[in-house]
């Protein structure tokens, strides 16, 4: 059946072929058999499926290729697949995901990155990312985030401040960014 012309019989064959004959199969035209395969080949032999034309191929070789290898997709044209990348990558090494062109990549990336590079981020165009920066950078390193141009930054970042930097910081047009920093200076 590993040669049969419908594809749901190849991809139920492959579930039970051995990993030798898999290796015959690799040049499948139908994706669902290549995911069998990507799932099946031993991880040493996943190489071959890295650029697989289907997305979903590669989100499944993503899934089972050691850290170390997982570099090799950081470019892939699909963001879904540098998503994934992005959730398993090591942390130092995220930081050539910056400037990913998906914002959701950056998120996650934003989220996932080393304290000390998370500055590399506080002026991405997304507000959505500034405001996980704002969450995570270092107190003292949130001057620049307190005059972002988004309100929501502006907020966590008021909230997490040393109370230096928000003594320097003028009225805020913002009236909830405001009473934040009303609040916090009357702490002290």
């Amino acid at each position: 059946y590993a040669g049969d012309e419908f594809w749901e019989r190849r991809a139920i064959a492959a579930r039970y072929l051995s990993q030798q004959r898999l290796l015959q199969m690799l040049d499948d035209p139908d994706e669902v058999v290549r995911r069998v395969l990507a799932y099946r080949l031993p991880v040493k032999e996943l190489d071959a499926m890295i650029g697989d034309p289907d997305r979903e191929v590669r989100i499944t070789v993503a899934d089972r290729l050691p850290v170390e290898k997982l570099e090799s997709l950081v470019d892939d044209q699909d963001y879904l697949v540098r998503h994934y990348i992005a959730k398993r990558l090591k942390r130092g090494r995220l930081f050539r995901m910056i400037n990913d062109p998906e914002r959701e990549v950056r998120k996650t990336v934003a989220r996932r990155l080393p304290m000390e590079s998370l500055g590399l981020m506080a002026f991405d165009h997304e507000p959505e990312i500034r405001l996980v920066v704002a969450e995570r950078i270092d107190e003292e390193a949130l001057q620049p985030l307190l005059a972002d141009r988004d309100w929501r930054v502006r907020l966590v970042a008021s909230e997490r401040a040393p109370i230096d930097m928000l003594r320097a910081m003028p009225e805020d047009e913002d009236e909830d960014v405001r009473e934040i920093v009303r609040q916090r200076l009357a702490e002290c």
